[in-house]
């Protein structure tokens, strides 16, 4: 569908449907982009998953299992086919994305999702130090709070707790098509092995709250769904 919304396959746009969790489809986007391309300058893990915020225990083996095979599994499988391809090439750079609890922080109801991203943040140190050397780059991408309809569903079976969190979540967030530019910009000027590419920095959230009793913002009624049954039915 998203290609699709870009008008499809061109010379310079592709897509191969893959789940990560899986090596092989995963090596199979590598190949398509090589055979396409010719090589893959630029890698980045990027897909994952998150669950409804609730307390840990309360969560199902299939909850667990599903979201660690997504954000652990399927970033081992990303790296391990970008790393042997990049290696085999000479060159080239793979970006794993960061999220909440990737710097240790921690909240109620975010057990799962960021024991996945804390995991992240230690293998990213690791392959950085054994890409050292080689030619081939390992770095961070971090892109703070970007409204989109999965960040809602955190909090789908709790609408009081949204309802309080959507205001700082206003003034911290931003679209994806304010975020994405900066991060791309990053990316394409970064060379160097261990590079951190942040969009949310703690001088940036510092100055969005100084600023927040003048600057009003509404990221999320266009995208919450509850919001538009409720405009609908009113």
């Amino acid at each position: 569908k998203g290609l699709e919304a870009l008008g499809g396959a061109s010379a310079n746009l592709t897509a191969v449907a893959c789940n990560i969790t899986d090596r092989d489809q995963v090596q199979a986007v590598w190949d398509h982009a090589v055979a396409t391309y010719g090589r893959v300058d630029i890698w980045i893990n990027n897909a994952g998953i998150s669950l409804p915020r609730k307390p840990f225990q309360e969560h199902t083996v299939s909850d667990l299992q599903e979201i660690v095979n997504t954000n652990i599994v399927g970033i081992f499988n990303g790296d391990a086919v970008a790393m042997k391809g990049m290696l085999a090439q000479g060159s080239g750079y793979i970006w794993n994305m960061e999220g909440f609890g990737s710097n240790g922080q921690t909240s109620s109801g975010l057990g799962p999702y960021g024991s996945t991203k804390r995991a992240l943040n230690y293998l990213t140190k690791v392959l950085i130090k054994e890409l050292k050397g080689t030619g081939v780059g390992m770095g961070y991408l971090s892109p703070g709070i970007v409204a989109t309809d999965l960040l809602i569903q955190d909090y789908e079976d709790d609408m009081a707790q949204w309802e309080k969190v959507k205001k700082t979540f206003n003034i911290l967030g931003d679209t994806v098509e304010t975020v994405t530019p900066y991060l791309v910009e990053g990316v394409l000027k970064t060379d160097k092995n261990g590079k951190r590419v942040a969009w949310l920095t703690p001088a940036k959230a510092g100055g969005r709250f100084a600023t927040a009793g003048f600057k009003k913002r509404n990221l999320f009624d266009q995208i919450d769904p509850r919001k538009t049954m409720d405009q609908q039915g009113a």
